[in-house]
């Protein structure tokens, strides 16, 4: 079996008494969703920032591709490949759809300063941000505010912009959060294509979409672990049934 894209062994973060994370270890291989699940305060948010580079652990490593990068800042694993999307929205609403995704493919090159030049006549950014539109069906949407689009089109347009950084690995924080049905069906089913593109570790409490996608699940409480395995064991393992999915973990 080929390594993991990304690789977490023992993560521990603690905030005076509370351990946020407590022996953290789990991956991510290619093509799969990995979703994290678990309820209010169980440390997953921290859990994404410290592999986001956001919060440095207490003890353990972080792998990537490989890559020892425990130590690395976001921006620096960003450039490597690792793509965040938030819980709350991170989009420069007053940009247009395509002025927010070329700031992406800016931000793939490192070059900070070039935010005060004028990006848009930069015809390789524009390509490459032009072309993460188009694979999330927000072409014909380029020359619109981002205030003007729908959630759901929001929630597209931030997976672009997570696009245009060549990502080898999505990291997702509750993208169906403010979701209704409809726009919950629909970004499903585009994640469920996009993880031929790169792998996704999924944070999320809609259990449908969750045992619609994931191909492995695990639970933390308490920040640590306390199942890990397919849909199916997940549904039926008792510990988590009873600290989190109760009914409906029902047959």
């Amino acid at each position: 079996m080929a390594d993991p894209v990304l690789d977490i062994r023992g993560v521990s973060k603690s905030f005076g008494a509370l351990k946020a994370s407590d022996d953290v270890s789990l991956d991510l291989r290619e093509g799969e969703i990995h979703a994290l699940i678990g309820p209010n305060g169980a440390g997953k948010s921290t859990l994404i920032r410290q592999i986001a580079g956001a919060l440095r652990p207490d003890r353990g490593r972080i792998l990537f591709d490989g890559r020892d990068v425990t130590a690395l800042p976001t921006a620096a694993r960003a450039r490597l490949g690792m793509a965040r999307t938030f819980q709350i929205s991170a989009l420069a609403m007053d940009y247009t759809v395509l002025q927010n995704a070329v700031l992406g493919a800016l931000g793939r090159r490192g070059d900070v300063f070039r935010f005060f030049r004028r990006v848009m006549l930069d015809r390789d950014l524009v390509a490459r941000a032009e072309v993460a539109l188009e694979s999330v069906g927000l072409a014909e949407f380029r020359h619109l505010r981002a205030s003007e689009l729908s959630h759901g089109q929001r929630r597209q347009l931030e997976v672009a912009v997570a696009l245009t950084l060549a990502p080898r690995v999505f990291l997702m924080d509750e993208p169906m959060a403010g979701l209704g049905a409809e726009g919950t069906r629909r970004l499903t089913g585009f994640l469920d294509g996009l993880r031929q593109q790169a792998p996704i570790l999924l944070v999320e409490h809609d259990m449908d979409a969750v045992f619609h996608l994931a191909d492995r699940i695990s639970v933390l409480d308490y920040g640590s672990v306390i199942a890990s395995g397919t849909v199916a064991e997940i549904r039926g393992h008792p510990a988590v049934r009873s600290a989190y999915l109760g009914e409906e973990a029902a047959p």
